[in-house]
This record gives C-alpha cells, sequence and structure tokens, in this order.
C-alpha cells in the first residue's frame, strides 16, 4: 500500500475528486490540545506534501481559523491545482470580547466565538470567510461539520441541527454551490456513522468524513451504514484511526479512548489484538492504520501530524508490509467483525 496511490471520492460527481489513500487532517495544526510553532505547522504540511499526500482537509473549529490560515500559506507553495482541498460549515466565527471566546479544545486561539448555524446564510458565510482564511477561490470538498450527538450533547440537540440544516435552507446552499461547479462534493464531517445514515435519508451527498466510527476496535457501522453506502456511491474519509490513542499507544496505563481513559473492556480487547500483531512482528499501530483502508467504501485516512517527523511516521506506517495473516488470525479470533473486508482481500482483488 503507498500513500501515493489514488483513489475517486465518488463515481458520480460532475468533477471528479480524486483522494491519496492518506490525506493530511488539519486539526492539530489548530493547535489542538497544544500550542504548535508556525515553523513545525509549515514543516509538516510540507512534509505531507513531499510524500505525494495530495488531499488536505481543515476546517473554522480548528483553533479558531489558524489551522485554515496555516493552509493557506503551505498552498501558494504547492500550488492550488495540485491538492484537493476540504473544510467545513456550521460553526461561524465572530469577534467577541476576551470573556467571550470559545476556544474548545484548542489553545492560543484567536479573539473570536463559535456560533453555530445551518442555515442558508450561515452556509454561505461560512465557506466565504474560510475561503478568505485560506486565500484560495474555492475548496472541493465542503462537509456539514458536527451535527452529531457527540458534538451537539443530545440527540435532541442533534435532531434540531438536522432540522436546521434542510429546512432553514443550509443544504440548498451546498447544492447550489455544488451545482455550479464552485465545489466539486458536498458531506459531512461527524464523530458517528448513525447522524450519517440519517443525512443520505434525507439528501443526495457524495461523502463523508467519519472520525473514529470504524477502526480496528469499532465495526459496528458495518451493520448498516457501510453497506448503504457501497450501493449508494459515497466515499469515506476515516478520521480518528486510532480511536483518539489507544491503537497508537496499545493498552498503557492512561491510554485514551474516544477523547478520554480507555475502560477495562477495550483495554483487554486492544491487549488481544496487540498479542496477535505481536506474533505477526506488527505494530499496532501500523494495523490500525491500514485496516480502515480494507473497506472499499473508505477512500483516504486522514491521521494527525503536528511536525515532519509525526507525518513521515505516519507515511511509513502506511506502507509498513503486513502479513495476511494478521488479518485471518484477528477475524478468526473474534477480534474483529466476520464481514470486515481485509486489507489483504483488498490488495489481491486490486
Amino acid at each position: 500500500m503507498k500513500v501515493t496511490d489514488t483513489t475517486l471520492l465518488n463515481a458520480r460527481t460532475a468533477r471528479p475528486v480524486s483522494l491519496t489513500r492518506m490525506g493530511f487532517g488539519g486539526a492539530p495544526l489548530g493547535n489542538l490540545y497544544r500550542k504548535v510553532s508556525d515553523e513545525d505547522a509549515q514543516a509538516a504540511l510540507q512534509a505531507a506534501y513531499d510524500a505525494g499526500i495530495r488531499y488536505f482537509d481543515t476546517a473554522p473549529q480548528y483553533g479558531l481559523g489558524r489551522s485554515e490560515e496555516r493552509f493557506g500559506v503551505a498552498l501558494k507553495r504547492f500550488g492550488r491545482e495540485n491538492v484537493q482541498l476540504s473544510t467545513k460549515i456550521g460553526r461561524l466565527l465572530l469577534d467577541c470580547e476576551p470573556h467571550e471566546v470559545t476556544p474548545e479544545a484548542f489553545v492560543d486561539v484567536p479573539q473570536k466565538r463559535i456560533v453555530f448555524d445551518y442555515t442558508y446564510d450561515g452556509v454561505m458565510r461560512s465557506y466565504e470567510a474560510s475561503r478568505n482564511r485560506v486565500d484560495v477561490s474555492n475548496a472541493d470538498i465542503l462537509l456539514v461539520h458536527d451535527v452529531c450527538v457527540f458534538s451537539q450533547g443530545s440527540q435532541e440537540a442533534s435532531d434540531a441541527k438536522v432540522k436546521e440544516l434542510f429546512d432553514r435552507g443550509g443544504y440548498r446552499a451546498l447544492r447550489e454551490l455544488r451545482d455550479a461547479g464552485d465545489i466539486a462534493a458536498i458531506g459531512a464531517g461527524v464523530n458517528e456513522w448513525q447522524v450519517c445514515e440519517k443525512l443520505l435519508g434525507l439528501g443526495d451527498f457524495d461523502g463523508f468524513l467519519l472520525a473514529g466510527r470504524y477502526t480496528l476496535l469499532e465495526q459496528e457501522a458495518l451493520e448498516s451504514f457501510l453497506p448503504l453506502c457501497e450501493k449508494r456511491d459515497v466515499g469515506i474519509i476515516l478520521g480518528g484511526p486510532y480511536n483518539s490513542g489507544i491503537l497508537a499507544t496499545g493498552a498503557i496505563p492512561g491510554a485514551k479512548y474516544n477523547y478520554g481513559d480507555a475502560p477495562p473492556e477495550i483495554m483487554e480487547r486492544v491487549r488481544k489484538i496487540e498479542a496477535v500483531c505481536a506474533a505477526h512482528d506488527t505494530r499496532l499501530i501500523a494495523a490500525a492504520l491500514q485496516f480502515v483502508l480494507g473497506h472499499p467504501s473508505v477512500k483516504t485516512v486522514i491521521p494527525g501530524g503536528v511536525n515532519a517527523r509525526e507525518v513521515n511516521s505516519n507515511v511509513e506506517l502506511l506502507e509498513t508490509p503486513i502479513p495476511d495473516g494478521l488479518w485471518s488470525d484477528l477475524r478468526s479470533e473474534g477480534l474483529i467483525h466476520p464481514n470486515a473486508p481485509l486489507p489483504s482481500e483488498a490488495s489481491h482483488a486490486a
């Protein structure tokens, strides 16, 4: 498997969206949890481009615009025409007083506050502001950001945001932008497959950026959502392949799962997966990164990186050969879903 291998988001868009098998996720460059220097941020972006990565994802939320601005600096070097770019709508960034700043999980952010807005005007304003921050004329993919329960706090709040998107013109705005050719594809970037499935029942979406819900630990999405994606030719951009850390670190004390401390049952399952990996002389983190790409609907994976070293490490992990027997052993021991497509099967089919 090579980072530079490419596939289409789907075969339906009027303008094809070609994605490298590994993309670059821009959340860490918004100073997620810790400050990242401009030098390290640019070195990370440059390392990704030099490795052949050509898909870059960002969002207004990431550092209250800081990630988008850093992308803009890099794209001037790369050439906008040489990359596929996605950003997101749903959060407007408004000037505010110092005590009103809403950094969420980001540090050292501009003096802005977030206002959720999925209306027609909100989508158009958000997209225009993103283009100004990145300093580009357009994005290739525009994603509805965080209408999921995890981000909104409850099922009722999530349902209300989805309703706002469709009843107050946000979806219409996305369709207009796509129909006009300003963007090539529309979708959503969320933490739950259930809301993606709901959106597919309400509109015509090209793809989803799904974070952490199809991994070496979690394959519940195979029951209904991913088969629907295959049927509808909807591509998945896979974020969070390590489930917030435990699939990168292993079951060490303090290991993180879904943004919190991993519960005992998750720690035990990871230990069993680690044992299979060790038997095949394979690092858990490499297996976690490559497993997700075995599914035909998963078009690219976007692990984070805050400097050139981390990006180069991700590239090496994706391109590390993994014995076919590791995948079959995980399946036979009941550690992955019996219907989970395996990377070995995908490579043989190719």
